[in-house]
């Protein structure tokens, strides 16, 4: 058998939602800007990403993070993002797991801290409960109340709205937001989505809407609300959705309903808890947007060694 290569990795989830912490044996990117890192990394070394990320050694909701050296000196590390489908330039529950592994291994104690990623510093704080805190993206509604046609069922209410993807959130809808009715909130949130685009309805710039999200009553009796994200394809969030809070938040905001500074806390269809309150800033695209900042609990569950061999029919994993 030829020699397998090696990959060190530190594993966590965030509300449920999976990041894997690649910490040693990644591909030689060299230095200079993320960005052009994370170029080098697609271009020329995109087999690593799907041979940590994909199955058989990960899954469709699985988020990969590469730790690099910084550019910037006050930053603690420096990470590169990447999925099943791609490379976001950054992730928020991502972030969140990356503060929590560098915290696990002993690269940061409680306090304020920088992670650099593609898309520019992203400021945490980790607190003495393990929790994080992150400012995302300016987050505003673009439309409410909007009608769209579900083929044997009816009009469908909801608001469109930016919480750094576009998002129709959805309550009203009569739909039990349990695990065990995953399957039909997968199909009824599909529909949604498909029927949106056929029907011409869009975000900004007749950007697409690819997140749908749906509400219910809380089980958790500390949270305000459940909901359920399904993201693109057929996937959906095990999180609460750092996005989804934050375009709730504005709509919440949009509203009159949540005073700015007061605390939401969203239950995930899974049972993970964030919390979000909001700052509000000046116009986004003609909206008005406020800045939604997150804290979720992120937990490392798992660490180890992935081996790379040669042999493996499979070594680069099943890439569709």
């Amino acid at each position: 058998m030829s020699q397998a290569h090696r990959v060190s990795f530190i594993d966590s989830h965030t509300g449920g939602e999976s990041t894997r912490v690649v910490v040693d044996g990644g591909p030689e990117l060299g230095g200079g800007a993320m960005a052009g890192r994370l170029e080098r990394l697609r271009s020329e070394h995109d087999l690593f990403r799907s041979a940590v990320v994909n199955e058989p050694r990960g899954s469709a909701v699985m988020t990969g993070a590469l730790l690099c050296p910084p550019v910037n000196p006050q930053a603690a590390a420096g990470v590169l993002f990447f999925d099943g489908a791609g490379y976001p330039a950054t992730s928020i529950h991502g972030a969140m797991s990356v503060t929590a592994t560098l915290a696990h291994m002993g690269r940061i104690t409680p306090g304020r801290h920088l992670i650099e990623t593609p898309a520019g510093d992203v400021p945490v704080v980790l607190q003495e409960s393990g929790a994080v805190t992150l400012r995302n993206t300016p987050g505003y509604r673009g439309q409410a109340e909007v009608s769209v046609h579900l083929e044997g069922y009816g009009p469908v209410i909801g608001d469109v709205a930016y919480g750094g993807v576009w998002f129709f959130l959805v309550s009203g809808h009569g739909e039990d937001l349990a695990l065990s009715n995953v399957e039909q909130l997968t199909l009824f949130a599909s529909r949604i989505r498909q029927a949106l685009a056929q029907q011409g309805i869009t975000g900004a710039a007749e950007a697409a809407i690819d997140h749908i999200e749906l509400f219910g009553p809380a089980q958790n009796e500390a949270a305000n609300v459940r909901s359920f994200v399904l993201c693109p394809g057929r996937t959906y969030d095990r999180s609460p959705s750092a996005a989804g809070v934050s375009a709730k938040l504005a709509c919440l905001a949009a509203d009159g309903v949540l005073a700015e500074g007061a605390v939401w806390r969203q239950e995930s269809v899974t049972g993970g808890v964030f919390e979000g309150v909001y700052e509000r800033t000046g116009a986004v695209n003609g909206f008005d947007a406020v800045i939604p900042v997150i804290t979720g609990s992120p937990f490392v569950n798992a660490e180890g060694v992935l081996l790379l061999s040669p042999d493996d029919p499979l070594c680069y994993g099943i890439r569709g």
